[in-house]
């Protein structure tokens, strides 16, 4: 099941659960579609995969499998692939 990530690795947006924003790698590596799209190109800074939207959870299953509240960071700051 997905974790549904709260934020962007790279800047740190909030993408809430029902956010049309958010995108994922095979992963799940969680990125706003600013930066997956613009700064990262398409490409996962840390897997080297490809995004995809993230799909929405349903509002009943949500209450049941909750989104996770621990935010995620990358260590290094994210650049646009060489």
């Amino acid at each position: 099941m997905l974790l549904l990530k709260p934020n962007c690795e790279c800047c740190d947006r909030d993408l809430p659960p029902e956010s049309a924003d958010a995108r994922i790698c095979t992963y799940e590596c969680t990125f706003c579609a600013a930066c997956a799209e613009q700064l990262l190109k398409g490409v996962c800074p840390n897997c080297g995969g490809n995004f995809a939207a993230r799909p929405i959870r349903p509002p009943a299953m949500l209450a049941r499998h909750p989104a996770s509240s621990e935010r995620y960071l990358r260590e290094q700051p994210c650049q646009s692939p060489s």
